[in-house]
């Protein structure tokens, strides 16, 4: 709630009741997990819904085909203004919707069309603090799901960390694990510093604010352009409202430009 001020108070503003969830690591992980167990309890006076890919049938289905018009109009418009379609869709992932609605409508034409799902690396794979499940994670399941998941040798969900709040979650939808699986979707990693550094070019150079969830997208892409040997259509989904994340983006800016003034100074 922290991380979403501006969404909850729009929530709250168009009347709904907002309730903290205040257990385990407190993040998307937790409030689905109170979420289904109110459900469940209450079958007779709640219905549960989902914005993500993630959870059980049939809602990663559902939310699947409600998103693919993403990847439905970038088909059409992609033809329309360059006369064939793209080589190259990159989408960040958390739970996955906005890069299954993404990819969705080309996985027929998985050898010739690349897809690359862009994970939350966090401080660093190395590091522990990741939400990087399909690069990192085991099979298992959580929230009545199969998925690759971040979890212990003894199968405990581990915590995911990323500085976007929506991609902090330690699983993946289940479609994404079996794309992974087969072959027709690769998965990457993008840290926390790169991420921001993919929101503030993007911002300097566009005048487009990412939000910090497609900002791991975004950074991504830069890297993946100047590797190119030709020139390629790539397309950089951007979803979310990034209104959201400024709060944490000015804080990170403000962390990284005291902790710069505190390194010890040169002298020649």
């Amino acid at each position: 709630m922290e991380r979403q001020a501006p969404n909850v108070a729009r929530m709250k503003m168009l009347g709904a009741e907002v309730r903290p969830v205040k257990s385990g690591s407190k993040t998307l992980k937790d409030a689905t997990g109170e979420t289904i167990r109110d459900w469940v309890t209450n079958v007779e006076t709640t219905f549960y819904i989902i914005g993500s890919v993630v959870g059980m049938h049939p809602y990663p289905m559902m939310v699947r085909d409600f998103q693919r018009v993403i990847g439905d109009e970038t088909k059409g418009q992609v033809l329309e203004a360059e006369g064939r379609g793209p080589d190259v869709l990159i989408a960040c992932v958390g739970g996955g919707s906005n890069a299954i609605g993404s990819f969705y409508p080309f996985l027929d034409q998985a050898k010739e069309i690349e897809m690359i799902g862009v994970e939350a690396a966090g401080e660093g794979l190395g590091a522990g603090r990741h939400a990087a499940s399909l690069s990192r994670g085991k099979p298992g399941v959580l929230h009545g799901a199969m998925q690759y998941l971040l979890q212990d040798e003894e199968g405990q969900v581990e915590v995911a960390h990323s500085i976007s709040a929506g991609l902090d979650y330690p699983g993946v939808g289940p479609e994404h694990s079996y794309l992974k699986d087969l072959g027709k979707v690769r998965y990457v990693a993008v840290t926390d510093e790169e991420a921001m550094e993919g929101f503030q070019t993007l911002t300097r150079l566009e005048g487009l604010i990412p939000a910090l969830e497609s900002a791991h997208a975004v950074a991504f892409a830069l890297d993946y352009a100047k590797e190119c040997a030709t020139e390629k259509i790539i397309v950089v989904n951007l979803s979310g409202r990034r209104d959201k994340d400024l709060g944490t983006v000015m804080k990170y800016i403000s962390n990284s430009r005291e902790n710069m003034s505190q390194r010890p100074q040169k002298v020649h």
